[in-house]
């Protein structure tokens, strides 16, 4: 699951200071309004990473008017507006590169036409680019990067706006530094597949060719699939044979395997985290070691199938912690029996789910699991001090992010960065979707979850390419977040299409689907344009 590219020593850079040109000035004898611009120190190979110093150093194609250098009180940024349908670029020849991964990156802001704007290196040997992602969420910046495997020697820098008239990039600070980026875990859950298929789900490639769904995640260039389990469900779905034999098929395919445990007959999440029908009314060391005999007999039971888990969550959304009341840590409700938080009975059931996996699979990864981005990283943090404080054992920090509910990518992309640098582990995204369309199945009528155009994230429309883009732009925020520790992100039940009989409520296969306007298959069950955003970055080629 950790495995990435080696990012290499990270220098450290800046935009040239206002000094830095005032002085290059004096020193050259140069005329007011002709400063040149020197790399920034640290930043190899580019010139006038800031614009501090207007175009100096880059090359422009279009019609010039699209392309300036604006000022505002943060400093100069290079804008491209497109005053009509066009390209236009900002380009710039590095200076000589050692053979090997480089990577770009610079702070962005963008709106407009979906994917118009993007960044990258070319004539390198072997290219990259990314799209710059939409802020019109909320107009914050936001740090984009592509990475290029080089074999010539240099590459170009290159900035381009391809679009309609009022499509517009502002970029600042680009760097280049050798190392990667690489979106390391591309996942998908794939918790109610074999309900989906037991009540008639077919699938198809977007020809209408069938296709069996866990391959065709496969084949797209997914890494992994997340399971979920329940203790004991009503339908008698997310058991534990179940999950072996759908994690039999992931492995099969070539994926990892990522076990969700929600310690709960049903759904658990921020508003309910109901304990299992058999543990209640046990005593806080009873529930521990019943979480720890259920974990271990999962992650036992896929290990026999040779279907070795390789991360699993201890815990499911667990911000208000989990098996209420015992495990409850946001304020509890007069009459359930206990006062305040039980941050104590918390980390004595995460320390056993954690230790349940490593004593199956030490080379598994604990994950603990958050949401509500949206509320500020102030109730992440202190989430993540009270468990930390209490000497809970994890290796990653799951997050779900929906941006129709958890802010803006910026928030994102803080919160990746900030929880990734406070406690020394890696980030992954665990849930995020997206709508391809706010209409109903016709034949399977049930509201949808999102059905707004008001609920919609800004720049994204819920359209197949729309769904498509906003899966990406997530993907590559994740992984350009300061710090290098965004390893990825899974797409929440993106083959769970409507069928009667598999709905919401494990108790009433009449309760209906919310979810299928946002899976990666249409209504008809062909694959959509988001299943291609798995596939990975291109393979590093020798250029003869």
């Amino acid at each position: 699951m950790r495995t990435q590219r080696t990012a290499g020593p990270r220098s450290i850079h800046g935009r040239t200071t206002a000094a830095l040109a005032a002085s290059l000035l004096a020193t050259l004898a140069l005329p007011a309004g002709m400063a040149t611009a020197a790399p920034a120190p640290g930043n190899v190979g580019i010139t006038n990473p800031g614009f501090e110093a207007g175009l100096t150093g880059w090359k422009t194609t279009g019609r010039p008017a699209s392309t300036t250098v604006e000022r505002d009180a943060e400093g100069a940024h290079l804008a491209q507006r497109l005053v009509g349908d066009a390209t236009v670029t900002a380009r710039q020849k590095t200076g000589p590169l050692a053979e090997g991964w480089w990577t770009v990156s610079a702070r962005v802001k963008s709106e407009g036409t979906l994917k118009a704007s993007r960044i990258g290196l070319r004539n390198c040997g072997t290219d990259g680019e990314t799209v710059i992602p939409s802020t019109a969420q909320d107009g914050a910046w936001l740090t984009i990067a592509a990475d290029a495997y080089v074999t010539r020697g240099s590459c170009e820098v290159v900035i381009e706006t391809r679009g309609t008239a009022g499509d517009w990039v502002v970029v600042d600070d680009v760097t280049l530094t050798p190392g990667s980026v690489s979106r390391t875990v591309r996942g998908a859950d794939l918790s109610n597949l074999a309900k989906n298929e037991d009540n008639g789900a077919l699938y198809y490639d977007a020809a209408g060719r069938p296709v069996d769904a866990v391959q065709a995640f496969a084949g797209a260039g997914a890494t992994m699939v997340r399971l979920k389990v329940w203790v004991d469900p009503a339908d008698g779905y997310n058991t534990t044979d179940e999950v072996v034999a759908t994690a039999k098929r992931a492995k099969a395919a070539g994926l990892e395997v990522l076990v969700d445990f929600h310690y709960s007959d049903r759904w658990t999440d921020p508003g309910a985290q109901g304990m299992p029908a058999a543990w209640v009314g046990l005593a806080p060391d009873a529930v521990a070691d019943a979480v720890y005999r259920h974990t271990h007999d999962v992650l036992t039971a896929l290990k026999d199938a040779g279907a070795t888990a390789d991360a699993v969550q201890v815990g499911n959304e667990i911000n208000p912690g989990m098996m209420w009341p015992l495990g409850q840590t946001w304020d509890v409700l007069p009459g359930d029996g206990v006062e305040g938080a039980q941050w104590d009975n918390l980390a004595l059931f995460l320390s056993a789910g954690s230790r349940a996996v490593k004593d199956v699979s030490a080379d598994t990864d604990v994950i603990l699991h958050l949401t509500n981005i949206n509320n500020g990283i102030g109730g992440l943090t202190w989430w993540f001090d009270e468990v930390t404080a209490r000497g809970v054992q994890f290796d990653t920090i799951g997050l779900s992010y929906y941006g129709y509910w958890h802010g803006s990518l910026a928030d994102l992309q803080n919160a990746v960065t900030t929880l990734s640098g406070r406690y020394g582990r890696d980030v992954l995204v665990v849930e995020n979707s997206y709508p391809f369309t706010l209409a109903d199945d016709p034949e399977h009528p049930w509201a949808n979850v999102i059905d707004l155009e008001s609920e919609l994230v800004s720049g994204y429309p819920a359209t197949p390419e729309g769904q498509a883009a906003n899966f990406r732009a997530v993907q590559d925020v994740v992984a350009s977040a300061p710090g290098g520790r965004g390893i990825g992100v899974v797409s929440w039940e993106p083959a769970w299409t409507a069928v009667d009989g598999n709905g919401w409520d494990p108790a009433d296969p009449a309760s209906g689907n919310a979810w299928e306007n946002q899976a990666m298959f249409d209504f008809q069950g062909r694959a959509l344009p988001a299943l291609a955003e798995f596939a990975p970055d291109p393979v590093p080629r020798r250029t003869p």
